[in-house]
């Protein structure tokens, strides 16, 4: 069997079980049977041994194989067994035997790269993995042994996470080819992430045809590509994939990524209504899209909402983190006004779009006048002022289940408007109205809000300047409240912790737990940008 060394600060993978298939025969008594699962259900899991293993092997020194390292023999008691006596080796001091008896019930595993070789692969042959997220993949001997594994695995894996690595296009089209099932093109993955990691190749002119066909295929459910900095033309040359009508992807995330610019040939016009028919048929399915933090400006909102016309159950747009300013939103109006009788969005991110006043109020009186059904709208960390406030207010007598509304600059008398305008019966579930600089105004706020949602669930009202008597306005509506609160989230507002009602909110809970975030001391807090 191969060695393999352990450097630096590698670590173990953890591991997921299918506990209910394990048969009694598997342990030597009941006694061991019992202690066992309760050993893989709950307080010690498997994953536990394991890290122990990894402890050892990963020291300097270890020039061996992970199979032989040796496991703890206090662990190895808890488990049910007894320590073996003095010159002699149980069957479970080492990881070979952990994995001979119990590597048939892992389902997913979280691997570092000095992992990906051969050794695993013997060490868990008998295992069907649905699961597997790699870490700092590099090399060709890592991406071999990666293989190996996946060949292994081909048949049952359904999800591929890579978190730190890198890859040539060369690597991406082995790792593809050897997916396919025997004598098929076709692969059973349907959620493929890669995070924070590198593609070698800056501008390719093409994919290869085996990642094509992967990202093309009706398997494949869920594309993240977060934060790998791949620029637009990579973005375009996935969307070229999807566009095969046989595609059958929900959720596509390409967030983090700087590729504006990357649906600028979707633009509709009457050259090329054939390409925009095909279009259609590719992207019926989909059903979340993330394009947060994409540096996207105007001319790409131009762009998208001539996409969006041909995601017909797109449920969830999220644009966070984009300066496309007012123009920008002003280019999705059409959309909304084309599709709400048809398949309207229910989830609306855009939160720190640079957007006025002006524009938030063009959108927000849209809406209105449409009756159009959002379930989840966050305008946060724009600079809207206390004028958007009375207009907050009307679209709180809509569907509108949750809202976030931090940081954009309500004051006092935003607050005021908030609730002057507010509804008698308030449908949300969640809101945050965080970093307002709300002062007495926020607490009485939240006063009528608690008395009028019944179905609140979940609020944040930290580092609002809230004074100390805000606090025994809070408990007043906290004691006749009738709904579900679960928690609410004071946290920064440093005067609060300092009032005589403290004590008081111990009163509240939820199963158990107290609802009400708090800082016991102002030093909890890191200062907020209003704080004197």
């Amino acid at each position: 069997m191969a060695s393999s060394k352990l450097h630096g600060r590698h670590y173990f993978p953890c591991v997921g079980l299918n506990l209910s298939s394990i048969p009694k025969r598997t342990f030597r008594h009941k006694k061991v049977c019992w202690n066992v699962k309760q050993h893989l259900t709950g307080n010690i899991s498997i994953g536990n041994c394991i890290f122990r293993t990894a402890e050892r092997a990963m020291l300097p020194s270890f020039n061996g194989c992970v199979g032989d390292v040796q496991i703890p023999d206090g662990l190895i008691k808890i488990m049910g067994y007894e320590e073996p006596t003095k010159g002699s080796m149980h069957h479970y001091s080492r990881l070979r035997g952990h994995c001979k008896d119990f590597g048939c019930y892992v389902r997913s595993l979280r691997l570092q790269n000095i992992f990906c070789n051969k050794e695993t692969c013997q060490l868990l042959a008998n295992s069907k993995l649905q699961g597997l997220l790699l870490r700092r993949l590099s090399s060709d001997m890592h991406h071999d042994g990666l293989c190996v594994i996946l060949n292994q695995n081909r048949e049952t894996i359904t999800s591929l996470e890579f978190v730190n690595c890198k890859f040539s296009l060369a690597v991406l089209e082995v790792i593809c080819n050897t997916l396919e099932m025997e004598g098929t093109q076709a692969h059973g993955v349907k959620h493929f992430s890669v995070k924070a990691s590198k593609f070698l190749e800056e501008n390719p002119a093409s994919f290869p045809p085996k990642l094509v066909s992967f990202l093309s295929s009706r398997s494949l459910e869920s594309l993240s590509l977060c934060d790998d900095h791949i620029g637009r033309n990579y973005a375009k040359l996935t969307l070229t994939a999807l566009l095969d009508a046989s595609s059958a992807l929900s959720t596509l995330e390409l967030s983090d990524n700087n590729i504006s610019g990357w649906l600028s040939d979707f633009r509709c016009s009457s050259s090329n209504q054939a390409l925009s028919c095909k279009r259609s048929k590719s992207l019926q399915s989909l059903r979340v899209l993330n394009l947060r933090g994409n540096n996207l400006r105007k001319n790409d909102l131009e762009d998208l909402a001539s996409a969006l016309i041909h995601m017909p159950v797109l449920e969830t747009l999220d644009l966070d983190d984009n300066p496309f300013e007012d123009d920008g939103i002003k280019c999705l109006i059409p959309y909304f006004v084309k599709t709400f009788e048809h398949f309207p969005l229910a989830n609306l991110n855009l939160k720190n779009c640079k957007l006025s006043c002006n524009g938030a109020t063009e959108l927000l009186e849209v809406l209105l006048a449409l009756k159009y059904p959002l379930t989840s709208l966050s305008l946060a960390d724009n600079d809207l002022g206390s004028q958007i406030a009375p207009l907050l207010g009307d679209f709180m007598h809509t569907s509108i289940r949750s809202l976030d509304i931090r940081d954009i600059g309500l004051g006092s008398s935003g607050f005021l408007e908030l609730r002057i305008n507010m509804p008698d019966v308030v449908k949300l579930i969640s809101i945050n109205i965080s970093e307002n600089r709300g002062g007495i105004q926020a607490a009485e706020f939240l006063e009528d809000l608690i008395s009028r949602a019944s179905e609140l669930v979940d609020v944040h009202v930290g580092y609002n300047l809230m004074p100390s008597e805000s606090l025994k306005i809070i408990c007043s509506a906290l004691t006749t409240a009738k709904g579900n609160l679960q928690r609410i989230d004071l946290t920064g507002n440093h005067k609060i912790c300092q009032a005589d009602y403290i004590s008081a909110l111990s009163e509240f809970q939820y199963n158990g737990e107290s609802i009400v975030m708090i800082s016991t001391s102002p030093s909890q807090d890191t200062l907020y940008d209003d704080d004197p």
